[in-house]
């Protein structure tokens, strides 16, 4: 969500930002491709592509045939928290729910994953890029 005082950018400043987020989103790409290629030994199965979204609902999701999508606004969590949802949806490749032996395959890989599901349900509304350059003292209105 954005702030108010953000709501009406000038056309300069409505560009500025969908350039960063272009380059935010290929960022998340380049980081969701090597962090599953990471994980992926440890929980098995098989994936055919990796796709970057926004979506406003769900931070990633796991297809039936194989696709693992992740929401780009990830790579403004902690990494441990973007890792928590990369090994959950690599858990669901070998288990296609939310049953007790995917979360005992989850706590295998991510012993500590209930404070990063935590934080994310208590911080995830946080994650967008004008919060994210706001943190780091990047100006939106020019």
């Amino acid at each position: 969500m954005q702030p108010t005082s953000y709501l009406y950018l000038t056309q300069a400043e409505a560009k500025r930002l969908q350039i960063l987020e272009k380059r935010y989103r290929k960022t998340a790409r380049d980081t969701f491709t090597a962090r599953v290629a990471y994980y992926h030994p440890f929980t098995g199965g098989n994936y055919t592509s990796i796709t970057i979204r926004d979506q406003k609902s769900r931070w990633g999701s796991c297809s039936s045939r194989g696709t693992l999508s992740f929401n780009y606004r990830l790579v403004f969590a902690p990494p441990k928290v973007l890792d928590y949802v990369v090994v959950h949806e690599l858990c669901h490749l070998t288990h296609m729910n939310h049953s007790k032996d995917f979360w005992n395959m989850v706590e295998t890989i991510l012993p500590e994953y209930k404070v990063y599901k935590s934080w994310l349900r208590e911080h995830g509304q946080e994650l967008n890029l004008i919060n994210y350059l706001e943190k780091q003292g990047i100006p939106i209105k020019m």
